[in-house]
């Protein structure tokens, strides 16, 4: 990739935070504000989602790019003199697999391109404090990597107990005090302190009234992720990693954001963790879920354990999308992992499909039929890991007879459509069922040598 000298020298500034962060783990930067350039705050307009729904500014990103350089000069300009405001994020609603509501921030047009320059100058310094547990938003993982590291971590130690754990309300009950506390472990550059302090102190604005935020960061937003995860590396991350230091027996942890497992070889070791954690999480202002938290016997000898005590078959826990099960293999009836789609997730999925294709029945067949291959390559791209086939085939075979049953419901000629017909336009458009993901053991091995 060729670029420009400016570009050359923002690099070039990142990489000396990067390298400088490395060596010393225990220094403060007292000094970088003055990467935030008119360069990288372009290249930060330029990565942001072009769709996106805009906020309490109205603006959407093909207006502010109508006069970039000069929009940017001003808001460079702002940021850098201290005259930047920012301002309150939207509030909506988006529905959840269970019932209820999530509530989302939207930031305006000009909080993100800021906030997200700011995030690639942090990235420089906590790509090379964060452990190694953790996956959530963080550049080259992906949800897939975490999925993989709780394969793995089960299937090849000696894991008979799972702790799978769910923070109640993360993001709403950060503690802006915790978080600046935080910050100053690694920041000493007061200026990026207080810019991170007008995005905490914003607030929110719903249906146009405004409410004043004392705690926690608004879901949705380009920082919220990144704030999250420095949250949970002091809060969380490195009290663990030290606990399973000096347990007994083997004890892994892998982290998405505020969703983690932790596995443990004995149940006594397990419940005193649980017990731990929620005496150190208190600290900080947090709670577990209580509905979401549950420690199970989980691993190879899980099953055999239980039978002998007439319990029954292992209990199952859900993690990133998938639920987990003890299985067998086919051949050698070796112990593996199943994960297959959350089912509640799975009929949420088809239900906003199916409303959504019934809205577009009368649209021409071939944008349904890109539409519906978008959809359904999304859906695989994602699910289609080794063992979850079923549940991939009855997404796709569900979306074709809903996909049928609304094109026969277009006009009275189009009832006389015949699945033979129809079939023709199934192989045309809707992608067959495979599986997208390599086993758990060969990609993590490619990304963990160790």
């Amino acid at each position: 990739m060729t670029c420009t000298q400016g570009q050359g020298k923002t690099l070039n500034g990142l990489e000396r935070i990067h390298k400088a962060a490395g060596q010393d783990k225990t220094l403060r930067f007292t000094s970088l504000m003055h990467h935030i350039t008119e360069t990288l705050l372009q290249d930060a307009y330029k990565a942001l989602k072009r769709d996106a729904a805009s906020g309490v500014d109205g603006e959407t990103w093909q207006e502010y790019g109508e006069h970039l350089e000069e929009r940017v000069a001003d808001l460079h300009g702002r940021v850098q003199g201290g005259g930047y405001r920012a301002k309150p994020s939207k509030r909506i609603w988006l529905p959840k697999p269970d019932g209820r509501k999530r509530p989302i921030g939207i930031a305006s047009l000009e909080d993100k391109i800021v906030q997200q320059a700011v995030v690639w100058v942090l990235n420089q310094i906590y790509e090379e404090d964060f452990i190694g547990f953790s996956y959530g938003f963080r550049p080259g993982r992906s949800q897939h990597n975490g999925l993989d590291a709780v394969y793995v971590g089960i299937t090849q130690r000696k894991i008979s107990w799972v702790l799978d754990a769910d923070i109640q309300g993360f993001f709403d009950a950060i503690s802006h005090e915790w978080l600046i506390k935080f910050l100053e472990h690694r920041i000493a550059d007061q200026r990026l302190i207080r810019l991170i302090r007008k995005w905490l102190r914003a607030g929110v604005s719903e249906e146009g009234v405004w409410s004043k935020s004392t705690v926690g960061t608004p879901q949705g937003a380009v920082i919220s992720p990144l704030l999250a995860n420095i949250y949970l590396h002091y809060a969380l991350d490195l009290w663990v990693d030290n606990w399973r230091k000096t347990s007994q027996g083997e004890v892994i942890i892998i982290r998405y954001c505020d969703d983690f497992v932790i596995g443990c070889q004995y149940r006594n070791k397990a419940e005193q963790l649980l017990k731990d954690l929620r005496e150190r999480l208190a600290k900080f202002g947090l709670e577990l879920h209580q509905g979401k938290t549950r420690l199970i016997e989980f691993g190879r000898f899980a099953a055999a354990n239980r039978e002998k005590r007439g319990d029954g078959k292992p209990e199952t826990f859900d993690f990133l999308g998938f639920t987990h099960i003890c299985a067998k293999t086919r051949k050698g009836g070796r112990f593996t992992i199943r994960r297959k789609t959350i089912a509640k997730r799975l009929r949420s999925k088809l239900k906003e499909v199916r409303k959504e294709i019934m809205k577009r029945r009368h649209v021409p067949v071939p944008d349904q039929g890109k539409w519906l291959r978008s959809v359904v390559n999304g859906h695989l791209n994602y699910y289609g890991v080794p063992g979850n086939r079923q549940a991939t085939d009855t997404f796709r075979t569900e979306i074709m007879r809903d996909w049928f049953k609304a094109l026969r419901r277009r006009s009275q000629k189009a009832r006389s459509l015949t699945w033979e017909r129809f079939r023709r336009l199934v192989r045309t458009w809707l992608p067959t069922a495979k599986v997208r993901h390599p086993y758990p053991y060969q990609r993590l091995c490619v990304t963990n040598p160790r």
